[in-house]
C-alpha cells in the first residue's frame, strides 16, 4: 500500500510568488524616481561606500518581506487561483524590470 502524501494549500507559495513581484516592482519604481528626482535620490543614500542603492534595495526587500508576511497569514491555510497569481506577478517583474532599465527613465528625462 503506497503512502498517500496529503494535499496541502497553495496558498503560502502563491503568498511568497507574489512578494517577490510586489518587492521587484517596489525596487524598479524606486529607482525611476530617484532617476528623476536628484533629491530623492540623495534621501535614498543611508550609507556613503554604496550610495542611493543602499536605500532603494532596502526598500525593496523590505517590500518583499513586509507583502509576504501579510500575504502568508492571510493565505496560509488557503487555496489561491495559483494562475492569476503567477500572471499578476510576472506583470509585477517586468514593471520592475522596466523601471530598472535606463533606456526607460530616458523616457522622462531621467539618468
Amino acid at each position: 500500500m503506497a503512502n498517500r502524501i496529503p494535499d496541502k494549500p497553495n496558498g503560502p507559495v502563491a503568498a511568497a510568488l507574489l512578494a517577490g513581484g510586489i518587492g521587484s516592482a517596489i525596487f524598479g519604481v524606486i529607482v525611476l524616481f530617484s532617476e528623476l528626482s536628484e533629491s530623492f535620490g540623495a534621501a535614498l543614500n543611508w550609507y556613503n561606500p554604496v550610495g542611493p542603492l543602499s536605500g532603494k534595495s532596502t526598500l525593496g526587500i523590505a517590500a518583499f518581506f513586509i507583502a509576504w508576511a501579510v500575504l502568508h497569514s492571510m493565505w496560509k491555510d488557503r487555496e489561491i487561483n495559483f494562475s492569476g497569481i503567477s500572471t499578476l506577478s510576472l506583470i509585477l517583474l517586468a514593471i520592475g524590470l522596466l523601471g530598472t532599465f535606463p533606456p526607460f527613465w530616458h523616457l522622462f528625462g531621467g539618468g
